[in-house]
């Protein structure tokens, strides 16, 4: 059987609703967060992260950035995808994966037989950095100062949804997930056991596919890409 496709369907966690007339108001108050800190969630829930995040001050790519790109997908999701950072598409709709290499992601998917509702998606920085040309807005990869201080927020995702699989998508993520020395293009498409014991494995960001020069060299990564992806078919549960 095969893990993906095996999986029996969970419930929904539903919320019991009150009485509209008893129902109280909750007052948020405002909080103030000073350069170099973030908010504190209120608790663990992907809802208390995404509101904490949303303020976060850690670096100070929240200046330029329209809005936070926090993760999505359901809080137990048994395969949980790691991407790189927002482009100028997730900045501008606040959501991972949506402009052209989220389209790629989507097809190889697709391809695979497999739902993208059914898995957790966030990428290790969580605001878009670039440089402006114009009105074009050219994507600048995030120096380690910047990854470093977004790393809170990937550690209590991952604590949070406690997959059983995490797959990285570029060299940055698998560089949050699997350290500094971890090589991918050496690496990409094989097995790794984080410290906690979950699987994990690294694939090229779908954005590089796009970034092949040609049609034949585009068609060729983009193999390679649903091949890797397909290891998550391959998994028996233990």
């Amino acid at each position: 059987m095969r893990i993906i496709r095996a999986e029996p369907q969970r419930r929904s966690r539903l919320a019991t609703r009150r009485p509209a007339k008893k129902a109280a108001k909750r007052v948020r108050k405002r909080v103030v967060v000073a350069e170099g800190e973030a908010p504190v969630p209120e608790d663990d829930s992907l809802a208390a992260l995404r509101a904490a995040a949303a303020g976060c001050r850690r670096c100070p790519l929240w200046k330029p950035a329209t809005q936070t790109v926090f993760g999505e997908g359901p809080e137990d999701a048994r395969v949980l995808f790691v991407g790189e950072q927002p482009g100028d598409a997730e900045d501008l709709a606040g959501r991972p994966f949506v402009g052209p290499a989220g389209r790629v992601f989507d097809r190889a998917l697709a391809e695979l037989g497999l739902e993208r509702a059914r898995f957790y998606v966030t990428n290790a920085v969580k605001h878009f950095k670039f440089e402006r040309r114009g009105r074009v807005r050219l994507h600048r990869s995030p120096d380690p100062s910047e990854r470093a201080a977004c790393r809170i927020w990937l550690e209590r995702e991952l604590a949070t949804v406690r997959p059983d699989i995490v797959v990285c998508l570029g060299a940055i993520a698998a560089r949050a997930v699997f350290g500094n020395k971890f090589r991918l293009m050496q690496q990409r498409g094989t097995w790794q056991t984080l410290p906690d014991g979950t699987r994990a494995f690294a694939t090229v960001h779908p954005s590089w596919v796009l970034r092949q020069r040609g049609d034949e060299a585009r068609r060729e990564a983009y193999a390679h890409f649903v091949d890797d992806l397909s290891l998550l078919l391959k998994v028996r549960p233990e």
